[in-house]
């Protein structure tokens, strides 16, 4: 039904259109069973007007299935290319954190075996239509005939469909199983791809890993998939079988009881045998139907809904959202925030923390590893949202409705950043060209990468030699504040010295405030104050240096 509904709420005038001429479809099929029918016991005086009848229908027929798949057909294109854009921008609407929790290999898995399943469940409803307006316009038929004759045929249609849902409720966990088991073998993929190198060094491991770890997923998945197709083939088999009974019994045990003519038998066994290819389409729909509501199920898991449309974020008072360098003032109070860690119990609490980030300034974050520094700065950018406490931005309350617009504040570049190829976000008639090669040559990146069409040449670099493109187009998108998780941890001595000396009192001196995440301890002098972190909470340091302070 939820497919149906989201069908519907693309275009109900062209759903509505569909539906009725998949229906006149039905109907002419049927009658042309009953011209037939008519003709071979000549049960009509003019046989011409029975001939004409018959090629109208032959022309109507596949005229009006025609139309109503072409109908259905764009209908359902025009919904896969909703579904596809709106789940994408239901994605970025997710609380970032919920999308860590969850894991990538799941949001993967919904992406690219989820919306598959239900793109492909869509492109058959068109042919599903078809076959309901066949299958209804043969029983009016058949009762017209001989309502007796229906009324056991319908008895024995409910039985069947009551069989035939056992059967899909038997089967459905078997598909759910199936698709949990999808989660690991996406999963398991990635290992393979990123940690090719590791496996190739170490026989042993890469043979445990094929056995035991991928093989082993993937003939779950297979197992449980051949044991749900089971089901549903021996339920269909047994639907076929009742209807073969209904034959049977009308030809050999009921004809003399229910006083049915020739003619009326043998129009209703036409029709009931006309009737098994389309009842088969739609039992055969059974699977694909259960696959769809998992994956619908495993969408929903993620905070997304199919007929929830995505709309922009609110965005909040010109103050927060403002853009170019405008003096900017960043107040933490009290704020903490838990962090789950993916498929296991652990959790780590960063603060309460005061904290306050001044305009123009250079602040670094410090402390080992796993003491919250990134925590910290996801809460500080808007990417976290935290569970207690406030953040103030010029003295404005940032909101859930005004978060957004807090977050273009930022430009950042995290350790597990991203490199667009594209220049995005940016002004049409920007002279972004020009600027972006001059930042090209002070990257010392101009005999690697040119910058044409709004795109670099290539982004298949050196880790260091892709951070450096990503400082660019941080520059280039010219926001007043400026964060830096362990950037330099990639660069050759020449450049981290480049980075700390040059690029950051620049930065600096254009009258950004930029925050930065290091372990380069020689390099401290540089900063106008320092925040060292232990197990989520600012340490007790040297007056003046560590200068935000942990409640209690």
């Amino acid at each position: 039904m939820e497919l149906i509904r989201f069908l519907f709420a693309r275009s109900r005038r062209v759903f509505i259109f569909t539906v009725i001429f998949g229906c006149l479809s039905g109907i002419t099929n049927a009658g042309m069973l009953a011209i037939v029918n008519a003709a071979l016991f000549r049960r009509h005086a003019d046989p011409r007007a029975l001939l004409f009848v018959f090629i109208a229908l032959c022309v109507l027929a596949p005229l009006t299935r025609v139309i109503s798949e072409l109908l259905l057909t764009r209908l359902g294109q025009n919904a896969i290319f909703a579904l596809r854009t709106e789940l994408a921008r239901q994605v970025l609407r997710v609380p970032l954190q919920k999308i860590e929790e969850a894991g990538t290999h799941r949001i993967l898995s919904v992406l690219t075996d989820d919306i598959p399943i239900l793109t492909g469940m869509i492109s058959s409803v068109p042919v599903l239509f078809i076959n309901i307006g066949v299958v209804t316009s043969c029983l009016v038929y058949m009762g017209w005939l001989k309502w007796k004759l229906l009324l056991a045929l319908l008895g024995v249609i409910v039985l069947g469909i009551a069989t035939y849902q056992l059967a899909v409720l038997r089967a459905t966990p078997y598909f759910k199983r199936a698709r949990a088991s999808e989660n690991d073998l996406q999963k398991h993929f990635q290992g393979l791809i990123h940690g090719v190198k590791e496996l190739k060094l170490h026989q042993r491991r890469r043979e445990d890993f094929l056995a035991k770890v991928l093989s082993a997923a993937a003939s779950l998945f297979r197992t449980e998939v051949i044991s749900g197709f089971r089901i549903y083939s021996i339920a269909a088999s047994w639907g076929q079988l009742l209807v073969f009974v209904v034959i049977g019994v009308s030809v050999f045990g009921l004809r003399g009881t229910l006083a049915a003519g020739e003619g009326v038998l043998t129009g209703f066994i036409l029709a009931l045998l006309f009737l098994m290819t389309p009842l088969q389409v739609i039992m055969n729909a059974a699977p694909a139907l259960a696959r769809a509501r998992t994956a619908l199920k495993n969408i929903e898991d993620l905070g997304l809904k199919l007929t929830q449309s995505a709309v922009v974020e609110e965005t909040g008072s010109a103050a927060v959202g403002e853009s170019g360098i405008a003096p900017v003032r960043v107040e933490l109070k009290g704020v903490t925030y838990t962090y789950r860690h993916e498929d296991s119990a652990d959790s780590f609490t960063l603060g309460p923390l005061d904290l306050t980030v001044e305009n123009g300034e250079l602040l670094f974050i410090t402390g080992g590893n796993g003491s919250g520094k990134t925590t910290l700065a996801k809460v500080l950018v808007g990417l976290y949202t935290s569970e207690s406490g406030e953040i103030r931005c010029n003295g404005e309350l940032i909101t859930e409705k005004n978060c957004d617009s807090y977050r273009q504040l930022f430009s950042a570049i995290f350790s597990d950043f991203f490199l667009f190829e594209s220049l995005l976000g940016f002004e049409e008639g920007a002279n972004l060209e020009d600027e972006a090669r001059k930042h090209l040559t002070r990257l010392r990146l101009e005999h690697k990468v040119r910058v044409q069409n709004g795109a670099f040449s290539t982004v298949e670099l050196s880790q260091g030699q892709r951070k450096r493109l990503a400082l660019l187009i941080c520059c280039l998108e010219n926001r007043p504040i400026l964060f830096f998780d362990e950037w330099a941890a990639d660069q050759d001595p020449v450049f981290k010295e480049i980075f700390y000396f040059s690029i950051l009192p620049e930065l600096k001196a254009q009258g950004k405030t930029v925050i930065v995440i290091s372990h380069d301890d020689r390099y401290y002098a540089v900063a106008d104050r320092i925040v060292h972190l232990e197990a989520g909470q600012v340490s007790a340091g040297t007056p003046g240096l560590l200068s935000a302070t942990a409640r209690t």
